[in-house]
């Protein structure tokens, strides 16, 4: 059998595996939609809150204002109690509250100070932050408006009033993430390490399967039936990472600062490495169904330790250290930084020399772990 007979040989396995076949082209297409869609609003917006209001005076209102002209905040109702609005959140009406105390616009009017108090749904931590955000904003502007007053009271001219008033002003202009959604930000990372455990996944299911019993791969050498397996498995991920880099970005809106040929250059290494890496930890399978089992277990540990989601810093560091074995951590966060962060490929070369690094130790383990079951096979028949 001949290398062409060979790459032949191995797309028909591959295709005439239904778990292999649903598992990369319906699990690539499935995963695409999936894990983008609660992402999809960006960021959340119009969280509905109840007001206690104890003051019910004109400033206490104008705080209720500005907290609905809030984009985060959508005021659903006074109450008139913390009691009959705890009652709101736990039925699922409202997400937070805010509390304005009593002789509120007095005590600021004297210059005393007043305490605003909020509070939100701490169960969902993007809807919590919208409130607090939200109100936070409004009492800021509620304050500023007491300030004005005071100042004007005291004969203060109006212009320079508000000049003291807003003696800063903000502005801030996202650099890498424009519209500071959750989207461009989970999505890049997200679709490499479902590129990642597919592959293995992939590679696993069809290992497992094969070296129990004798077949075409006993008839070739262990180095060509690993170029051979990881030639058509290669073929078959351009085409997934052109799908997830190309179109899925677009569709996304996930802002795309590298050129093409950076993005397959850095690309390469990495499947070849997480290729390779599958076709060893496939000698190590005795059942088809554990590849699927133990890849799906490990994918949130793998997704922390890559430190898009979860700040390196604060992951013990004998494990930081240890995940660097793993193709997907250097490839994350060096796809972020040249295709998203705008990085140069010299701030990348390591990682890329690190996928490179894998590679050659991972394809050395594929082929003396097949050139040992091709041993045992022959001698058990």
């Amino acid at each position: 059998m001949n290398f062409w007979q060979l790459i032949v040989a191995e797309c028909k396995a591959i295709l005439a595996d239904k778990a292999i076949v649903v598992t990369l082209f319906g699990g690539v297409l499935f995963y695409s939609v999936l894990y983008p869609l609660p992402y999809l609003y960006q960021v959340p917006t119009e969280q509905k809150v109840v007001v206690v209001d104890h003051d019910n005076s004109s400033l206490s209102r104008l705080v209720t204002r500005h907290a609905d002209a809030s984009a985060k905040i959508k005021i659903l109702a006074n109450v008139n109690s913390i009691d009959q609005a705890q009652t709101w959140i736990d039925q699922g009406k409202a997400h937070g509250l805010l509390v304005i105390p009593a002789n509120f616009r007095r005590d600021l009017l004297l210059g005393k100070g007043a305490t605003l108090s909020y509070g939100g749904d701490a169960s969902y931590f993007l809807i919590y932050s919208a409130v607090a955000e939200g109100l936070v904003s409004a009492g800021i502007d509620a304050s500023k408006q007491v300030q004005l007053i005071g100042l004007l009271a005291r004969g203060q001219n109006p212009q320079l009033a508000q000049q003291a008033v807003n003696s800063v002003n903000i502005n801030s202009i996202p650099a890498f993430n424009p519209s500071l959604g959750y989207t461009p930000y989970v999505v890049p990372g997200l679709f490499l390490l479902i590129l990642h455990q597919t592959l293995l996944i992939g590679t696993g299911i069809l290992g497992a399967g094969q070296w129990r019993k004798p077949g075409y791969w006993q008839q070739v050498r262990p180095v060509t039936l690993v170029l051979a397996r990881l030639s058509v498995f290669m073929m078959i991920y351009v085409l997934f990472s052109s799908f997830y880099l190309g179109f899925c970005f677009y569709w996304y809106k996930v802002s795309v600062v590298a050129t093409v040929v950076e993005v397959g250059l850095f690309m390469l290494p990495f499947l070849l490495a997480t290729g390779s890496l599958g076709i060893y930890l496939s000698s190590l399978f005795n059942r088809r169904e554990l590849p699927t089992q133990l890849y799906l277990l490990v994918s949130m540990p793998i997704l922390f330790v890559s430190g898009f989601v979860w700040p390196i810093a604060l992951i013990p560091e004998p494990l930081v250290l240890a995940s660097q074995v793993i193709p997907a951590v250097p490839a994350i966060m060096g796809m972020l930084e040249l295709n998203q962060l705008g990085a140069g490929w010299s701030a990348i070369m390591p990682k890329w020399l690190q996928l490179w690094g894998l590679f050659a130790v991972f394809v050395t383990m594929a082929i003396v772990a097949i050139s040992r079951k091709q041993k045992s096979v022959s001698i058990a028949s």
